[in-house]
């Protein structure tokens, strides 16, 4: 099972009397509408062509009204969730390295939990997902907190292992930051094992990469295995 599963929000309660409610700015969030996550800033990989011949061995008619824009739109989602091939890491990170100044003691554990991942499997190109938990021990750097997530897409948008995705994120941040330790562990389902093959909806599959004092002492391990775990 993942963690972190979602709760219902408790009601709301009136503000005690006597006592100003806080005022609060509402900004309405934007939706994309349904060509503008899919489009072509996204990138295009030019396999409209290939896409609707395969509608047609399906025995799908692509001149229909509902698959008119299938080809191009799977030509365009397809960039996206394989867009992490040309992605940069020194431009991901992009200067949020920082390193501790006088005075300060960069030496306790930082653990960044319950970051989301997509990816596809390369065996099926069908989905996984699941959570990402990521935690170092720094020497003497840090780095801004929303660059590990950036990392986890970077890695997840490609076509993918499990197993390889969790070792590939260990080794960026460890490239990135030489710290004292790195630890990852990855929860995911794969699609591949609940609509097709054996068919089993309610497994989940964890992998783990430890790294530096991490891998050499239990104790620190076990510390963050107890964090993520809510123990």
């Amino acid at each position: 099972m993942l963690p972190s599963e979602a709760t219902e929000a408790a009601p709301r309660q009136n503000p005690p009397q006597g006592r100003e409610p806080m005022s609060v700015e509402y900004i309405e969030p934007q939706f994309p509408q349904e060509d503008d996550e899919l489009s072509p800033a996204h990138g295009s990989l030019g396999i409209e062509k290939q896409i609707r011949e395969i509608l047609v061995k399906m025995g799908e008619d692509p001149e229909r009204e509902g698959l008119l824009k299938t080809p191009g739109r799977v030509d365009r989602a397809m960039a996206f969730l394989t867009s992490g091939y040309h992605a940069d890491i020194g431009k991901i990170v992009n200067g949020a390295i920082f390193e501790e100044a006088d005075g300060e003691r960069f030496d306790e554990m930082v653990l960044v939990k319950d970051i989301e991942f997509y990816s596809m499997c390369e065996h099926h190109m069908i989905p996984f997902f699941g959570r990402v938990h990521i935690a170092y021990i720094p020497n003497r750097k840090v780095v801004g907190l929303s660059k590990l997530p950036r990392i986890v897409e970077v890695f997840a948008r490609r076509l993918q292992l499990q197993e390889r995705l969790t070792h590939q994120i260990a080794n960026c941040v460890d490239e990135v930051l030489s710290p004292r330790g790195v630890a990852v562990v990855a929860e995911a389902r794969h699609m591949c094992m609940c609509m097709r093959g054996i068919q089993k909806q309610g497994s989940s599959t964890t992998t783990s990469a430890m790294m530096g004092v991490f891998r050499e002492n239990p104790q620190t391990r076990n510390e963050f295995l107890s964090l993520i775990r809510g123990v």
